[in-house]
Formats: C-alpha cells, sequence, structure tokens
C-alpha cells in the first residue's frame, strides 16, 4: 500500500469489481482505448493485475480517495504482453472515473507509482504510451517528468493497419536513485 496526500494506492479488492466495471464501460474514459470493456472483462483484467502483482511483486494499483473511500481507478506498473520496438520495457499507465479528473489525481498517484517502480521494485527505466490525441495523458506524463522519446514513436502491435488509435507517442523516465 502507498499512501499520498489525498490516495490510497491499494491491492484489489472485492468491493472493486463493481465500480471498476463502470469505469471500465465509460465512454469518456475509454475514448482513446480500442474499445470498453464489459463487466465479465472488466472482472478478469483485475484477476490479471492481481497474478502479475503476485509474479513481479509490482503492478497496477486500485487508487482509493481518501476523503470518501471511493474507488477513483487505477494507476501503476506493467509489462507489456506483446512486443515492441523498445521491448523489453516496464509501462506506467492509469485510469481513472471522470469526477476525480482534473484534480491532479492521476499525476499524485503515477509519481507514488514511479517512485515505488525505482525504489522499491529496482527498475532502471520505465515508459508509457498512449495516442497522440490523448493530450491529457501527455500532460501526466510531462508533470511526473518523464520525457518524450519522439524517434521512438511507434504502431501499436495489437492494432490493425488504418486503425485510428494504432500510432503511439512514446515518453521516458530513468532512475534517478
Amino acid at each position: 500500500m502507498i499512501e499520498t496526500e489525498r490516495l490510497i494506492l491499494r491491492r484489489w479488492r472485492n468491493e472493486d469489481r463493481e465500480p471498476f466495471a463502470r469505469i471500465n464501460a465509460d465512454p469518456q474514459v475509454v475514448e482513446h482505448l480500442p474499445a470498453p470493456l464489459g463487466r465479465e472483462e472488466s472482472d478478469a483484467l483485475i484477476d490479471r493485475i492481481e497474478a502479475f502483482f503476485e509474479e513481479h511483486g509490482f503492478g497496477r494499483f486500485a487508487v482509493e480517495e481518501k476523503a470518501t473511500g471511493e474507488l477513483a481507478g487505477m494507476v501503476g506498473l506493467n509489462i507489456p504482453a506483446y512486443a515492441l520496438p523498445f521491448s523489453p520495457c516496464v509501462e506506467i499507465g492509469w485510469r481513472l472515473a471522470p469526477p476525480f479528473w482534473g484534480r491532479g489525481y492521476a499525476s499524485e498517484a503515477a509519481r507514488s507509482a514511479l517512485q515505488f517502480g525505482f525504489k522499491t521494485a529496482g527498475l532502471p527505466e520505465i515508459v508509457a504510451f498512449t495516442v497522440p490525441a490523448n493530450v491529457r495523458s501527455q500532460r501526466v506524463m510531462q508533470r511526473i517528468g518523464m520525457t518524450r522519446d519522439q524517434a521512438c514513436d511507434f504502431d501499436h502491435p495489437s492494432l490493425p493497419e488504418g486503425h485510428p488509435l494504432r500510432r503511439h507517442v512514446l515518453y521516458r523516465c530513468k532512475a534517478t536513485y
């Protein structure tokens, strides 16, 4: 568990499944993702995240707002399941419900997840990527100290040619311990 000023980053609980499914089905949240997730797909994602934590000692945390105890979304680290031009790598990502947008929560949680990745997990570098149109996520990447690596922008291998979300921009952050 990681605590920030306003958030708790923690492992997943059974009671997170319903609110997380709502987040994953929200058209605003998945605007820059290939598709929304149904309840079964969302539950399966939590199961994979928890198995990943057990195997690697890090993963994507459930993000809880301290003041309300509400699930705000997820933030954390993952190893992509597909080969990327810069593999092997560990990526950081976030997915928050719209009521928690614009409050600095993504940056606050992501900074803590980066610190965990570097100091606790001992990672030498963490990357982040998104579609060029996802300006909000790119701003978070910049706020947490990541640098755009334009030379390594890439076409996502799990999306077909011509797909509007295929092109991705890459950001990097090296450990500074």
